[in-house]
């Protein structure tokens, strides 16, 4: 055989041929060193006279002498016959493992369960018939890796069994990259960071990959790809239930380290990942059904308060904290399903850890979340991840619109149904607005009346009137007035809270309001002045809007 081109490897027998679960105690480093044949010896044999040639793998089998030799002594004995590794059935002592690791010789021991026939079997097969046994091999691997899932280990327990097949780090994503399980090995510690950024960016997934609608038609799903660190590539495949790419599964390691057996091992890891994804979706559904029905009972009212405390235990939830009712919808009528707006929605929830139920209705046609808010501030609480969503709307689907309602807060849960009537409200006139800016319960009274009054023309010059002033001078020296009256009047007038949210100094915000009072010739601790204003300001925003 020639060693220099297609000689058989230690690393080739370990993976190929020895029993899953095989462990390599020794010469970690050493195990691509070629393999010329084997032999099987019992302890006793290395007191005798032997002709083994050199490179070959040396399996010791258990004896029922009661003198064998020691680990040591077998250790020392293949080292003098140049071995390239030693097989072992039962773990040797830690000043065997020293020797072993003195003598540069690699030391495997099998698992328990291992039949010393069957793996003598197992490695000649490799050694004369590579192609036979390397199939063999992704039978058993396969039957493992499902063993797992149906023990319903899960997703985790998978990869360290990919990790430790492979000796190469693992990486499970979902459908939009975010990272699910890994298992790195420490020399790719360093460089951990840079690489597992580059896996999160779409843009870097290789071209075949990047429809998941696409992916089931691969007659090769797996592929390799050079990364972003020196010399590292990965195998990459995706993972695919009911023909749709659900997720990947990457190994990663040296470029030029890759071989057959990792190539299996992607494509039926992904297939394990495929099964446990499936059990998790199917799971999260009923979850979701489950959920789904209790929120539409306590819309109608047909919950007791014990009897939301005990369902909200059911989903981890803590119902008797403040809640408000937060409602989305698509705009227009070339939209997203509405799933993918409860996606987009679950996964801002997830992203803020915020504590909230999520439900589409798709009767309704719309996604209802109840929100378990901060009880001193909870409007506010609720505009920023009403603003998230919105936010978030705008980065995924920049060509579409979706208005959003947001209720009154809840301290009961006798009163949800009401938070999300008035949610409702909101939604309504944000789809009215045409408007991505979402809309709180309590502006919705000032909103109508302003939008009852049919005379646009003498809105605008009101507006002109009461804000004009303020407006020129912001416009001819940059400056910020509206906007500090606008914050003014989101804090209630509270200057502490004001200059907080301008991110201001106290006494900066006070002069600012001093030449409010000069330049638009007004008095703000007058309460007609202050109406005046702030109904200006709303009128404003609505034109805006509008």
């Amino acid at each position: 055989m020639d060693e220099t081109t297609s000689a058989t490897t230690v690393e080739d027998i370990r993976k190929l041929a020895l029993p899953l679960g095989t462990r390599v105690i020794a010469g970690d480093g050493l195990l691509e060193r070629p393999v010329s044949w084997f032999s099987l010896i019992h302890a006793t044999d290395v007191s005798l006279p032997m002709t083994t040639q050199p490179n070959e793998i040396i399996l010791v089998a258990p004896t029922d002498d009661d003198h064998p030799a020691s680990d040591l002594d077998v250790i020392r004995w293949a080292s003098d016959r140049e071995a390239a590794a030693v097989v072992l059935c039962n773990p040797p002592a830690p000043t065997s493992i020293a020797e072993a690791n003195a003598y540069s010789l690699p030391v495997l021991t099998l698992p328990s369960s291992a039949h010393v026939r069957t793996v003598e079997r197992d490695i000649v097969s490799l050694l004369v018939n590579r192609h036979g046994q390397l199939e063999r091999r992704g039978t058993q691997i396969y039957r493992q890796l499902t063993e797992i899932s149906a023990r319903n280990e899960g997703i985790g327990e998978l990869v360290g069994a990919l990790a430790r097949l492979t000796n190469k780090s693992i990486v499970v994503q979902d459908k939009r990259l975010r990272v699910l399980h890994n298992s790195v090995q420490p020399g790719m510690v360093e460089h951990w960071d840079d690489i597992e950024a580059y896996l999160k960016q779409a843009s870097n997934l290789p071209v075949e990959l990047q429809d998941r609608h696409q992916v089931s038609d691969l007659t090769s799903p797996v592929m390799m790809q050079s990364l972003n660190a020196p010399n590292m590539a990965r195998l990459v495949c995706p993972i695919i239930t009911k023909d749709v790419g659900r997720g990947f599964l990457s190994i990663v390691g040296q470029e030029n380290k890759f071989d057959d057996i990792d190539t299996l091992v992607t494509e039926h890891g992904a297939a394990a990942c495929a099964l446990e994804m499936a059990k998790a979706k199917a799971v999260s559904d009923t979850e979701k059904r489950l959920r789904g029905t209790f929120l539409d009972r306590l819309l109608i009212g047909d919950v007791s308060q014990q009897e939301a405390t005990r369902q909200g235990e059911r989903f981890d939830h803590d119902m008797t904290q403040v809640h408000t009712a937060i409602v989305l919808t698509w705009q227009g009528d070339k939209s997203p399903s509405m799933r993918r707006l409860e996606t987009l929605v679950n996964g801002v929830v997830s992203a803020q850890r915020a504590k909230a139920l999520v439900w589409q209705r798709e009767r309704e046609r719309e996604v209802l979340v109840f929100h378990a808010t901060e009880p001193e501030n909870p409007i506010e609480t609720n505009m920023k991840l009403a603003e998230t969503f919105s936010a978030e709307v705008r980065r995924q689907y920049p060509n579409t619109h979706v208005a959003i309602g947001i209720g009154q807060a809840a301290r009961d849960i006798s009163v949800w149904r009401n938070s999300h009537r008035d949610a409702r409200q909101a939604l309504d006139l944000g789809i009215r607005l045409q408007t991505d800016t979402p809309l709180y319960i309590g502006d919705l009274g000032v909103y109508q009346l302003i939008l009852s009054l049919s005379d646009r023309e003498k809105l605008l010059a009101f507006c002109k009137q009461t804000l004009g002033k303020l407006e020129d001078y912001d416009m001819r020296q940059h400056a910020d007035l509206v906007k500090t009256m606008e914050a003014f009047f989101n804090c209630h007038g509270n200057l502490s809270q004001t200059a907080e949210q301008l991110i201001v100094h106290r006494n900066t915000l006070l002069y600012r309001m001093n030449r409010i009072n000069q330049i638009a010739e007004i008095d703000l601790n007058r309460p007609e002045t202050r109406l005046a204003l702030h109904l200006a300001l709303t009128i404003r925003r609505l034109m805006m809007l509008n």
